[in-house]
């Protein structure tokens, strides 16, 4: 999928219209207030623009996992000051997203104003894509805008049913997901490079075999590249194992040759002897983890020989760390790596980072987003797009 393929709000003749549209607004609160307003700041051109075109905006999002009961913790009533303060108009909070009280909300808005309606998961009809439930939350607008990638690769009734009722446009944040994540899938500038990281080689399966089609290089990096390594005859010791996992990465570094992809692992590794930051550590001379050991970061020689790797590539798609980072003594690779693509997009390499640990290795880092091409605000969502699955919000705006 490319950009070409979806209605954009651009194609949309919107002028005067009531607009609902699908935001991620599932942030984190602290003490009834937001603490971190980055996904609110993440629809604010496509907000703007809708504003502009003198509409009035219906917004609609989730918070937490209420499952499908009124849960006042998972309030978006606290979200709505930021809102405001963040978009620069009066905000409206309906206390319901369907019926009669999100009806009075939006009809006491005015033109060039929003409307934040109450938590969307606190009826468990939007988790089950129920039609019905979907055709309320149509009454609510003339046209359908989608600016939550991070709940697209879920079919439910404010991503997928809503498009039977209304006419459905993406906004700048979806397209913009959209052109970086599928160009880099469908027409890279080469070398593509891909790390990936994290702890089980279970959960990237699918994405590991698609990006053989599409790479030139396959960095394998964190508690998965374990499995790898002991596949090629290494000892792993007391480091994370998913033996059962063997043969398929036998599988992939098979195919990999096959293919003619560089697949690169661990060639040393930092240990220690528990799951404990600021105890004595190792560093290994080989990918051999010693006896009693567990391998926890990647070595000096190995940042060297990924940095350098990289450094040749022209695009490098980015998930999961390649060490335990929530720890200092095992920062230092992922926060290398993290370091190697800021130089590389200063080069003018396109950098995609996507998954949430990933954007948190760079936090901790203290590096900003804006450093790297494109930082995906949809992690599980980027990954099926990566992996080639069907994602039902974006199979909705698709041209008729």
């Amino acid at each position: 999928m490319n950009l070409n393929d979806i209605v954009k709000i651009q194609d949309v003749d919107l002028k005067g219209k009531t607009v609902l549209m699908r935001v991620d607004y599932n942030v984190p609160l602290k003490d009834g207030k937001v603490d971190n307003p980055k996904r609110i700041t993440a629809t604010e051109k496509t907000v703007k623009y809708l504003l502009g075109q003198g509409c009035k905006l219906v917004l609609i999002a989730h918070l937490g996992r209420p499952k499908g009961k009124v849960a006042p913790e998972f309030s978006l009533a606290p979200v709505a000051p930021e809102v405001e303060k963040i978009m620069g108009t009066k905000v409206h909070f309906g206390k319901d997203c369907i019926g009669a009280e999100a009806q009075a909300a939006v009809a006491a808005a005015k033109p060039g104003e929003i409307v934040l309606l109450e938590n969307l998961r606190f009826h468990p009809e939007e988790e089950k894509n129920d039609e019905n439930f979907a055709k309320e939350l149509a009454k609510l607008g003339d046209v359908f805008v989608q600016e939550a990638f991070g709940t697209v690769h879920r079919a439910h009734a404010s991503t997928s049913a809503i498009t039977k009722f209304l006419p459905a446009a993406a906004g700048y944040l979806i397209q913009k997901e959209v052109e970086f994540l599928g160009g880099a899938i469908e027409n890279p500038a080469r070398p593509f490079a891909a790390i990936i990281g994290g702890a089980k080689v279970s959960d990237k399966i699918m994405v590991l075999n698609n990006l053989l089609d599409k790479v030139n290089v396959l960095i394998v990096g964190g508690g998965m590249a374990f499995t790898f390594n002991k596949a090629l005859g290494y000892e792993v010791s007391n480091s994370l194992l998913e033996a059962d996992k063997i043969e398929e990465a036998k599988s992939i570094m098979e195919k990999a040759k096959a293919k003619g992809v560089k697949l690169l692992l661990p060639v040393d590794n930092v240990c220690a002897q528990e799951f404990k930051d600021g105890i004595p550590t190792v560093t290994t001379e080989t990918p051999n983890i010693p006896t009693g050991y567990m391998g926890l970061d990647i070595g000096p020689k190995t940042i060297k020989l990924f940095e350098e790797e990289l450094l040749k590539c022209k695009t490098v798609f980015w998930n999961g760390p390649v060490g335990v980072f929530e720890m200092e003594s095992y920062a230092k690779g992922s926060f290398a790596i993290a370091e190697t693509l800021v130089k590389m997009t200063e080069n003018g390499a396109i950098t995609i980072i996507g998954g949430g640990d990933s954007l948190n290795v760079l936090k901790k880092a203290k590096i900003s987003s804006s450093k790297v091409s494109h930082a995906s605000t949809g992690g599980g969502a980027s990954m099926e797009f990566v992996e080639g699955k069907e994602l039902p919000g974006l199979t909705a705006l698709l041209k008729k």
